[in-house]
């Protein structure tokens, strides 16, 4: 193995994505060679409980709204960030983050690129952001723009503009989809179902399992074929924990989200977008 030179700003980084100890994070380093993702897999299979890695963790602070089309056809959220908490919870910086999201709907773009090159009151959004940039003495951008398109979209936002959510339904149902939507701002599935997760991801989960119970001096000697099938059984509640449909409604736990849908005119969710600060 190629040695590699592990710093402290590559330690800090892993504290900060993980929650393990700093000799911790060294040692997986050092064991990963300096690969990020393997040294997070190495924590791991330590047994370590590591923070888990989500994608809407990216702006540091702002503001994000979420909000559809007046016909619900089509939903957006957009997270316009900033450096500081004083500045998120300003009102004139709210104001702002809606002005920018409703030119979002109103204009029907598809990604971030065009929403800067949209013209609000003579001036480009990218134009705009960089006057409050000078303005505010602030680093400040759109950090994060999802968009769907489906039936029925449901919009939710979370506490003081630090969570978005959209959900697309099959068909139109407000009370449900505000549901639904509250409950993956609150549980952050990974994915609708099992189906809806990567094969690698998958595969991924399956090995730190079976390697961790490898590792346990309970199933020492244990034939492989058990180990798997418990690893199957694992899996299974991985799946039940970080799935929507399998997971327990926060309103009636003695049900699954999917059970509560059925029952709600059997719509089924297509996607989900979650964007939150932290």
């Amino acid at each position: 193995m190629s040695t590699v030179t592990i710093t402290a700003q590559d330690i800090n980084k892993l504290r900060q994505t993980t929650g393990a100890g700093m000799m911790d994070c060294r040692k997986a380093l050092t064991e990963a060679n300096g690969d990020f993702e393997a040294a997070i897999d190495w924590l791991r299979k330590q047994g370590q409980k590591v923070a888990a890695k989500r994608s809407d963790r990216e702006a540091k602070e702002g503001v994000i709204i979420a909000k559809t089309s007046a016909d619900h056809k089509v939903g957006f959220v957009v997270c316009i960030s900033c450096e500081t908490d004083f500045v998120s919870k300003n009102a004139d910086f709210v104001a702002f983050a809606q002005s920018i999201a409703d030119a979002a709907v109103a204009n029907n773009v598809k990604s971030a690129e065009e929403l800067n090159e949209v013209v609000i009151n003579g001036a480009k959004v990218v134009d705009m952001i960089n006057d409050k940039l000078a303005a505010i003495g602030e680093k400040i951008g759109i950090a994060k723009f999802e968009r769907i398109e489906a039936p029925y979209v449901a919009s939710y936002i979370h506490g003081a503009y630090r969570m978005g959510v959209l959900v697309g339904l099959s068909a139109e149902a407000e009370e449900a989809g505000k549901d639904v939507a509250m409950q993956i701002a609150a549980m952050n599935p990974l994915a609708v179902d099992a189906n809806s997760i990567p094969a690698e991801v998958v595969e991924r989960e399956r090995s730190i399992v079976v390697e961790t119970m490898k590792a346990d001096p309970k199933m020492a000697g244990k034939p492989e074929d058990m180990i798997a099938k418990i690893a199957e059984g694992k899996l299974n509640a991985f799946f039940k924990e970080n799935t929507l449909l399998a997971q327990p409604f926060v309103k009636d736990a003695a049900i699954s989200v999917e059970a509560y849908l059925k029952t709600a005119g059997d719509v089924k969710v297509s996607e989900f977008k979650r964007v939150a600060l932290g």
